[in-house]
């Protein structure tokens, strides 16, 4: 691939396709087999978001996928993320940096800005590396949104990108998915449509060809791969909505592993906040065999638990409110009066102590939290986003003497406090706090330190009267993450036509593709 690196947009027809894990596959599979790769997210929605080096945010899926191709998160590989704080406005990242606040109503005035940026990073990924695999948002065939779409087709018509289109056949109806996403879109986007995968199959894929034959003959176009179900690959989910309540997170396989006698594991029970973020820092208590993690949002499920997590919000006082509403603030208080374990992440943190005084997020002022933590929060408009990298940047942060990274995303911060912290932070000084088995932090990615993680297991084990649970020695979740990611690959590698993908990245968008010409046409 010599000159301009060639490009692909991988695109829906639905959210939650599998987009994000065939673009990780993809560049894992490329990258092992030397091409210089890099992921691409023009426009992304979600509230699970990483830090960068440099200090910027992106999507947590863009991480993953730039983890795959061997390279750091760069806000180059999200340049627009738009983080949602209610349903009718969401917080603006440019290029990594907050932009301020944009609803439905007002994004037309934000158009031809975001759409100019796009198409300058991507322009610009391509120069500098052979291949860049791009992930479109939610469906295709969003017409309704086709005038100010920046990250499906009006990306690919703007820089001229082939589009591979991927269906859940897990859902149902995916050969109709196929075929009505590319009939209803016009004439010159349906050029770009180059070619269909088959995402989550099960089963024998003998009994599926015929469709696909028929697909082909209707569509012009051909299915370039059937990936079957794996239902292990469940780190780094992007979006909040693969945290349903009631769901177990994790492997499949720990839901029914050995070792379940009463007293021997620990259940973990995760707050599933209406406005959740980074809803991915308790994936690493469910990598640890003996652990059971459940999202709830009952005031049962809080007590019932020996752990309970309370996670990050785009919205810390509203979801403290439906916290008080749902009688689930009640709960906790409960449970840190009789000292069972609680840990709080940033909002979650938040809402524990006695104030908290915002004008940015809601302009609700000052209002009461829960007041289990003795210290008062204020919002600031400047934000707070920083990586920390342990000792490696030349600081060292630990909790009773372990080193621990992590990274930070918030624009409360703690104006007063009268607990003992629980973060030694040599750069920042003391962070969070601790009281007996309450602990809470502003930091994300704590629960990913594999010894922090293994001490805080134990210490909450003899917390809740569960003498018989041990933390595994050995679980590393970047090793789990890596072979997760090598999974991908192995699947795009076995189950797709990469040789036809490669000429698609490398060639463009088909020469004379057919047009589907149906009954609504002009009507």
């Amino acid at each position: 691939m010599d000159g301009l690196g060639g490009a692909v947009l991988v695109g829906g027809t639905s959210s939650d396709a599998g987009k994000s894990l065939i673009v990780a596959g993809l560049c894992r599979a490329l990258s092992r087999a030397g091409v210089r790769v890099a992921p691409f997210k023009a426009q992304n929605m979600s509230n699970n978001s990483v830090v960068t080096l440099d200090g910027g945010e992106i999507g947590r899926a863009q991480a993953l996928q730039a983890f795959a191709c061997g390279l750091e998160p760069s806000t180059r590989f999200n340049p627009v993320l738009l983080k949602p704080g209610s349903d009718r406005r969401s917080h603006v990242i440019l290029r990594g940096r907050p932009a301020g606040d944009v609803g439905a109503a007002d994004y037309l005035a934000w158009r031809a800005r975001l759409r100019a940026v796009v198409v300058d990073e991507l322009a610009s990924l391509r120069e500098d590396f052979d291949a860049v695999i791009c992930e479109g948002a939610g469906s295709v065939a969003e017409i309704n949104l086709r005038a100010n779409d920046i990250a499906n087709l009006g990306l690919a018509q703007a820089a001229r990108l082939p589009v591979l289109l991927v269906t859940d056949i897990d859902r149902g109806g995916s050969l109709a998915h196929l075929f009505g996403t590319t009939a209803v879109l016009d004439d010159a986007d349906q050029a770009l449509i180059a070619g269909f995968v088959i995402n989550k199959f099960r089963g024998d894929p003998s009994i599926l060809e015929p469709g696909l034959r028929q697909v082909e003959a209707i569509t012009g176009r051909p299915t370039l791969g059937v990936v079957p179900f794996a239902d292990d690959l469940w780190l780094d989910a992007e979006d909040s909505l693969a945290a349903p309540v009631g769901r177990r997170v994790g492997p499949p396989r720990s839901f029914t592993e050995s070792g379940t006698t009463p007293g021997t594991r620990l259940r973990v029970a995760a707050v599933r906040l209406p406005r959740i973020s980074n809803s991915t820092d308790v994936e690493a208590l469910a990598c640890e065999p003996g652990v059971d993690v459940t999202w709830v949002d009952d005031p049962a499920g809080v007590a019932a638990a020996d752990l309970v997590v309370v996670p990050g919000t785009r919205a810390t006082v509203a979801d403290l409110e439906w916290v008080r509403a749902r009688g689930i603030g009640e709960a906790l208080t409960e449970r840190a009066a009789r000292g069972r374990p609680i840990v709080a992440i940033c909002g979650g943190f938040q809402m524990l102590g006695r104030t908290l005084d915002d004008r940015v997020e809601s302009g609700r002022g000052r209002v009461p939290g829960l007041g289990l933590f003795d210290l008062d929060i204020e919002f600031r408009a400047d934000k707070t986003v920083r990586q920390v990298t342990g000792t490696g940047d030349g600081l060292s942060a630990s909790v009773a003497g372990v080193p621990i990274s992590g990274y930070e995303i918030h624009h409360g911060r703690v104006v007063r406090s009268a607990e003992d912290t629980w973060i030694v932070d040599d750069r920042q000084g003391p962070e969070g706090a601790v009281r007996g088995a309450l602990r809470g932090t502003h930091w994300h990615g704590l629960l990913a330190c594999n010894e922090f993680r293994r001490r805080l297991l134990a210490d909450v084990a003899a917390e809740a009267g569960v003498r018989g649970f041990r933390a595994a020695p050995d679980t590393d979740v970047d090793a789990e993450r890596r072979r997760q990611v090598d999974q991908m690959a192995d699947l795009v590698t076995e189950h797709l036509d990469l040789e036809a993908v490669t000429r698609l990245i490398e060639q463009g968008p088909p020469r004379n593709p057919p047009i589907i010409r149906h009954h609504l046409a002009g009507s």
